[in-house]
């Protein structure tokens, strides 16, 4: 059986819009330890604005293979991710940055979450999965977040490549 499961949360960063948008689309072999977590990730760009993601992350002592299809919307500082395989397939998440004043901007998340299970889940189940899955998403912005204001702030040592 599947659900759907939506959830979101926002994150202020220390970094003007366009530069935090440039930031977190640059994807980077290492990107997974920035969010605390261990991993392997293969990048491959389609196009300019498509690439897809192949990562074999550790979690809860088992390796969990996804595959990504992300979109970039570089107009709209905007993007998104589906999940073409692993645990989350055919889930999508949303991100979009919006300018708070000159040198801040906020990172909109939305989480559209295909759950499967083996049984019915009750709407009480389904509140705590949405919890869980905010709870640990946003962890990792706030790690993300932390280092996109270091890179920002030492700009010898800044992990944006120059594409």
């Amino acid at each position: 059986m599947q659900a759907s499961v939506r959830y979101g949360f926002s994150q202020r960063l220390n970094a003007p819009a366009r530069e935090a948008y440039r930031w977190c689309t640059d994807y980077q072999p290492d990107d997974l330890s920035l969010m605390h977590e261990r991993g392997e990730r293969k990048i491959q760009w389609v196009t300019d604005d498509t690439v897809i993601l192949r990562e074999v992350v550790d979690q809860d002592g088992k390796r969990i293979r996804k595959v990504k299809l992300v979109k970039l919307d570089p107009a709209n500082l905007s993007w998104y991710n589906i999940h073409l395989s692993g645990p989350s397939k055919h889930s999508a998440f949303t991100y979009r940055m919006t300018p708070e004043g000159k040198n801040r901007s906020k990172l909109t998340f939305t989480g559209l979450l295909v759950v499967y299970s083996k049984t019915q889940l009750n709407d009480r189940k389904l509140k705590q999965i949405a919890r869980d899955e905010r709870r640990y998403d946003s962890n990792a912005w706030k790690h993300l977040a932390r280092a996109l204001s270091a890179d920002i702030n030492n700009p010898k040592d800044r992990k944006t490549s120059s594409r």
